[in-house]
């Protein structure tokens, strides 16, 4: 881990609770998990800027502890193959905190929160908080083309497994449901910030498949 993410992981636990120990060990846990070999764009780097970015907005949330702990463990367990590593994510999300004593209430929210990325659709509607994880996750579409290029690149290292013709078909299909949305971002900062760019970032990958 970077400093950086250290300093949060850390910060973030000592809020609820003062157990050093345990808070080292489940950022030890993260840490592992991110860094795997199979993880070139899934990693601790991904993590790195949604919380930066997270920080960024942090007066928009509303409950900021569901909020960080769900960009924590969102992506915590993933196997490209797979099509349940957000409902295993969640699971693992509350057996973790559960041992830092979060609320029955808040481990729902960051269940909830941690599912939603999988569809990307807003689960839960009484604030803006889901709505803005979903647009931290997929910030990375509104990027500038050289960065957005390393993403893809990265993405297609994650399914290196499939031949190419698999994974183009599904890769389009995926991009061509993005650009069917009315928007890709759900508020109207990262609308202002990134649609214009990530429309034209998907459409440009779309002519290179």
């Amino acid at each position: 881990m970077t400093e950086y993410l250290k300093n949060a992981w850390k910060k973030l636990c000592l809020t609820i609770s003062t157990d050093l120990e345990l808070i080292d060990s489940l950022g030890l846990e993260i840490e592992k998990q991110y860094s795997l070999k199979i993880r070139h764009y899934h990693n601790l780097k991904h993590i790195e800027n949604m919380l930066l970015q997270a920080d960024s907005i942090q007066n928009e949330i509303k409950n900021w502890e569901a909020f960080v702990f769900s960009i924590w463990y969102h992506d915590i367990v993933y196997k490209p193959t797979r099509k349940d590593n957000e409902a295993k994510s969640a699971v693992l999300a509350k057996m973790r905190l559960k041992q830092l004593n979060i609320d029955e209430k808040t481990l729902k929210i960051i269940q909830k929160l941690i599912i939603s990325t999988k569809t990307h659709e807003v689960d839960l509607a009484e604030n803006n908080d889901n709505a803005f994880l979903l647009d931290i996750d997929l910030s990375i579409l509104g990027s500038n083309w050289n960065t957005y290029e390393k993403y893809i690149k990265n993405i297609r290292k994650e399914y290196a497994i499939y031949p190419n013709f698999m994974y183009r078909k599904g890769r389009k299909k995926v991009l061509q449901h993005f650009l069917e949305r009315e928007t890709l971002y759900f508020t109207e900062i990262f609308q202002n910030k990134y649609e214009k760019q990530a429309r034209k970032n998907l459409i440009k990958e779309i002519e290179l498949l």
